[in-house]
């Protein structure tokens, strides 16, 4: 090995690693430039989820593909450099939320190539998977979302249910079903069937619409309502035992179940 080469390895694994600590910093840091770095990915993220969900009600439109294409680069971007600070790749790219960045990567960029454009752009909803790592990021920054944390992740659940069963009612029906035309249809659909209430003005047709019908009516008396309770209710509260610390309790609690030590939680006689 030539002398110039003997040099210049470690010249690049020292480039490469203050990019990756860099990278981390912005990621995952606490000075002005990184939360501002975080609020800037928190807002993108809000508004690619936004973007693909509006223009889920909206008929083909060449404009719509060029945006695709905009949004496909930071996208891209965003997970090259996640996966390059990656401390385990491996598990990160297995990880639920990377696969769901992955499909909505490539739904943007497959898309002018593809004419099942209703398919991609409600497959593209779970994008809303992301909003976990939103929430995450606040939870760091904000004490309010701190104290909120389990109505907040039960209303992200709710949403995140409601718009995938949607989501699954619409590619099924779409072209097939004459009552379901467009997600309006599919979102009202779910709806009446998860609440059960079951207006029956919109049917989902062939046999494997009837047995989607089973299965979402049947999650709509178990997990729905339990998401709903959640939201209006939480099964915890927020109250610090002085003795031993633990901040999570039963709404009616009088013991701390860690050290057993008498607890006033204030309440309003729930």
């Amino acid at each position: 090995m030539s002398t110039a080469e003997a040099t210049e390895a470690p010249d690049d694994r020292g480039h490469r690693e203050r990019l990756r600590d860099r990278l981390r910093e912005l990621y995952f840091g606490s000075t002005r430039r990184a939360a501002a770095f975080q609020y800037g990915l928190l807002a993108f993220d809000f508004a690619t989820i936004t973007f693909f969900l509006v223009v889920s009600f909206v008929h083909e439109a060449p404009w719509i593909l060029v945006v695709d294409l905009m949004i496909a680069v930071p996208l891209t971007l965003d997970f090259a450099a996640r996966l390059y600070i990656a401390p385990q790749r491996l598990k990160f790219l297995i990880s639920p939320t990377t696969l769901a960045d992955l499909i909505v990567i490539l739904s943007l960029l497959i898309a002018p190539f593809s004419g099942n454009f209703a398919f991609l752009r409600v497959l593209r909803a779970i994008r809303m998977l992301r909003s976990y790592h939103v929430l995450g990021l606040l939870r760091r920054r904000n004490a309010w979302v701190r104290r909120n944390e389990e109505i907040i992740q039960s209303t992200i659940n709710l949403f995140v249910f409601i718009f995938v069963c949607t989501a699954i009612v619409y590619v099924s029906q779409v072209g097939h079903n004459d009552q379901i035309y467009n997600y309006i249809d599919a979102l009202y659909f779910t709806i009446a069937a998860l609440t059960t209430t079951g207006f029956g003005d919109v049917t989902l047709v062939g046999q494997f619409g009837r047995f989607l019908s089973v299965l979402i009516m049947i999650f709509g008396i178990s997990l729905f309502l339990r998401l709903v309770q959640t939201v209006f209710r939480p099964s915890k509260v927020r109250f610090t035992c002085p003795e031993c610390g633990l901040t999570r309790h039963d709404p009616d609690a009088v013991h701390c179940k860690h050290c057993g030590t008498t607890i006033h939680i204030p309440n309003e006689g729930l």
